[in-house]
C-alpha cells in the first residue's frame, strides 16, 4: 500500500501552487450579469495617452506594481471582452491588488503608435488588444507574449485569468 501512495502523494503535492507563487483569481463568467454596466466602449479616443501612461508609471513607482497596458479599439470584439472580463469583481479585486491599468486607444492601428514604439514595437501591430505589461521603470516583462489576447473571444475565463496572474508572479518585487 505504501508504495501506492507515495507517488500520488507526490503527484498531489505537485498540483499545489509554489511558495511566493501568486495565485490566479477565479473567474466566474456569470458575474458578468451582475456588472452594473457591460463596457462596449472601452478606449476613450480623445484622452490624452501619453498623459495617461505616464500617470500610470507614476502611480506604479508609488505603488510597487506593475503597469498594464491595454491597447485597442472600440471596433475590436476580442478588446470588448477582455474591458468586461477586466471588470469582473474577482479579477478586478486581482489587478487593483497588482497593476495600475492603462486602456489606450490605437484606432485601427492608427492613434497613439508612440505607446507601443516606446517598448520596441515600432512596426504595425499584429493585433488587438495588445496587452503590454512594464515594472515601474519601464521594462517590458512579457515581450514575447503581447499578442496573447488578440484571441480573447475564444479563450477561456481560465486562461484569461492565468495570464493576467504569471506576471506578478514572474516579476521579482520593486525594492
Amino acid at each position: 500500500m505504501k508504495r501506492y501512495l507515495a507517488p500520488v502523494l507526490f503527484a498531489f503535492l505537485g498540483m499545489a501552487p509554489a511558495l511566493g507563487e501568486v495565485p490566479a483569481p477565479v473567474p466566474s463568467i456569470d458575474t458578468l450579469a451582475q456588472l452594473p454596466v457591460v463596457v462596449t466602449q472601452p478606449y476613450d479616443e480623445k484622452a490624452d495617452a501619453d498623459a495617461a501612461v505616464a500617470a500610470a508609471f507614476e502611480k506604479a513607482k508609488q505603488s510597487k506594481k506593475l503597469v498594464l497596458l491595454d491597447l485597442g479599439g472600440n471596433w475590436c470584439p476580442d478588446c470588448i471582452v477582455l474591458a468586461n472580463f477586466l471588470q469582473l469583481p474577482e479579477i478586478k479585486r486581482f489587478t487593483e491588488k497588482h497593476y495600475e491599468i492603462v486602456a489606450v486607444d490605437v484606432g485601427r492601428f492608427n492613434r497613439n503608435l508612440q505607446v507601443p514604439a516606446r517598448f520596441g514595437f515600432i512596426d504595425r501591430l499584429k493585433g488587438v488588444p495588445t496587452v503590454l505589461v512594464a515594472t515601474p521603470d519601464g521594462k517590458l516583462v512579457n515581450p514575447g507574449n503581447v499578442f496573447a489576447f488578440t484571441d480573447a473571444r475564444h479563450m477561456t475565463p481560465k486562461s484569461l485569468a492565468d495570464y493576467i496572474a504569471k506576471w506578478p508572479q514572474a516579476t521579482p518585487p520593486s525594492p
